[in-house]
């Protein structure tokens, strides 16, 4: 026993002397981790017990009736927007939706919904899906959802309806204008997948032409199966990817879709971030099915994100000739973190910079004016960089085209049109009057002549920028006292203008005819016969297909 109690006490002393030698240097070391943050970790601390005290007291005593999950979530989504738009809070009613936005799924009729007046309408059936297999069509209007009214429903709540789990049943009150009664629709709600690859196709002899929708799980896969498909097809001899309207969506894929093109070990992109463990290279790991295929990138003012870092990659290493508009110009980097209650915080945790160094971020969020806004670096503050051929680059503002092609801007008479829904409800009437269509539809002119007639008892007013100016003109006259000395002058211009703009829709006849033209062959076709119509029109495409069938100038473009 005696011998026991020894060893016992030994032990014990033992224990507790590394207990002070750990205790040590536990406080030795958080004394040095400190030295820099504890007052930061203070100040959190002190705001979160004011916030916790705040909602405490106002949710108990405020005079009217409060809803506690709704101030929640307006308190923390005004918190993120101060911090840049991409970093968001996902409350759990809104998981399925972001899903969709990385997955391409979800469960539903698969349709496009729109609101019109008091109801909401489908917009466009996604081909082979529920909606379209039941038969609507765009322009039905959606009276009743389950027996109950859609009316005044707003196009939010009726998607959260009719989405749900597959092989659920759904029941549609539909209105349609070629039938005199509603009628009623039943059918299943089934997974909805929205391929990434929207278009793929032979455009010009040997030329392919595939339009990306979005960086999707898996998209790097359909592209890759539509190149190799178009090849076997017929060899291909140059490729035109278009990532115009990509917004973008997972890096990992932009990574995989770049290797098709970039030799195996060079650098697609690397992301710098706060955190070391977010400072990550991302090396081309294959060797590239697509080595020498002439290339063709079409980048707009909305490609964003994974479409920058596909194009901006590409256009560094020279390994293809960039077209179409500047991009976005998003260099940030979101990653998601779960949170309580299936709830989930997107936020941004790195800025990601292409081959030659540059970051093309647009907007500096970090430095905002006095007044909160944000504005995109100047031209005076963006650094030069070097393509791999020593092409000049620049960082900050997006991808700059090797090609850049003229900007679009649609007139307010399009506008006007487009608002009123009126390139809609005529496609809409063409489709109920004709069952059957040529999948190289192109309108026609008896067409046009055929909605000009349309438009005459419809309303749609709009007013050009030079009526604008003409009034502005006219008021700033009066103003100054000039007005009555050019009066008759001034009505005989305007008089002038008016009879000149009765011709607006000729004048605008293009642009009308391929809006119509889309809109029309979209109601057999669906998207895929959109996009191939759109191709007759597209002046980007059209530049693309002239640079790679000129290897001349397609090597000088790239400084080879």
């Amino acid at each position: 026993l005696g011998r026991q109690w020894i060893w016992s006490n030994k032990l014990s002393n033992m224990k507790n002397k590394l207990k002070i030698v750990l205790l040590t240097i536990v406080m030795s070391s958080f004394a040095i981790f400190t030295t820099g943050v504890s007052e930061s970790y203070f100040e959190i601390a002190k705001n979160l017990n004011i916030f916790n005290s705040l909602y405490k007291e106002l949710n108990s005593l405020y005079v009217d009736e409060t809803d506690p999950g709704e101030l929640m979530k307006k308190s923390i989504d005004h918190m993120l927007e101060s911090l840049d738009p991409y970093t968001t809070y996902i409350p759990e009613s809104e998981i399925e939706d972001f899903r969709f936005m990385t997955t391409g799924q979800y469960g539903g009729i698969g349709a496009v919904i729109t609101k019109r007046d008091e109801y909401v309408y489908i917009s466009e059936p996604y081909e082979g899906f529920a909606a379209q297999k039941s038969g609507l069509m765009a322009g039905d209007k959606i009276l009743e959802i389950n027996g109950k009214s859609a009316k005044d429903k707003t196009t939010e709540e009726v998607s959260k309806i009719l989405k749900g789990q597959p092989g659920t049943s759904v029941s549609l009150l539909i209105e349609r204008k070629s039938v005199s009664e509603p009628f009623t629709v039943i059918f299943d709600r089934e997974k909805v997948t929205i391929n990434s690859v929207s278009y793929s196709d032979h455009i010009n002899n040997n030329i392919g032409y595939v339009k990306l929708r979005s960086f999707t799980r898996g998209c790097a896969e359909q592209l890759k199966k539509s190149i190799v498909e178009l090849n076997n097809k017929k060899e291909l001899k140059g490729l035109i990817l278009d990532l115009r309207s990509n917004p973008g969506g997972l890096l990992n894929e932009s990574v995989d879709i770049a290797n098709f093109f970039i030799d195996k070990g060079e650098l697609i992109v690397n992301t710098k971030g706060k955190i070391n463990s977010w400072d990550k290279e991302y090396i081309a790991k294959k060797n590239p099915i697509f080595k020498n295929l002439p290339l063709v990138v079409l980048i707009n003012n909305t490609s964003a994100s994974a479409s920058e870092i596909v194009s901006g990659s590409i256009q560094d290493l020279d390994r293809g000739v960039i077209v179409g508009k500047k991009s976005f110009g998003k260099g940030l980097v979101q990653q998601t973190r779960k949170l309580p209650y299936n709830s989930e915080l997107k936020l941004t945790v790195a800025k990601y910079y292409i081959p030659s160094g540059r970051c093309i971020q647009a907007v500096d969020y970090s430095n905002r004016n006095e007044d909160g806004s944000v504005g995109t670096i100047a031209d005076s503050l963006l650094t030069e960089f070097k393509t791999r051929n020593g092409r000049k680059v620049y960082d900050g503002g997006g991808i700059t085209p090797d090609i850049i092609t003229s900007e679009d801007f649609p007139v307010n008479l399009i506008k006007s049109l487009a608002k009123e829904r009126l390139f809609f409800d005529f496609a809409t009437d063409f489709r109920i009057k004709n069952d059957q269509l040529k999948d190289n539809f192109i309108l026609t002119e008896q067409d046009f002549s055929d909605f000009t007639y349309y438009l005459s008892d419809k309303k749609y007013e709009y007013k050009t920028k030079t009526e604008l100016a003409i009034n502005a003109l006219k008021e700033k006259s009066k103003t100054e006292n000039y007005y009555s000395e050019i009066e008759e002058e001034f009505n005989l211009l305007l008089n002038k203008y008016y009879d000149s703009k009765k011709d607006d829709l000729n004048k605008n006849k293009q642009i009308i005819k391929e809006i119509l033209t889309g809109e029309i062959i979209s109601r057999y076709y669906y998207q895929k016969g959109r996009i191939k119509a759109s191709l007759n029109f597209d002046e980007d495409v059209k530049k693309a297909i002239e640079i790679l069938e000129n290897t001349k100038e397609y090597n000088s473009l790239l400084n080879i």
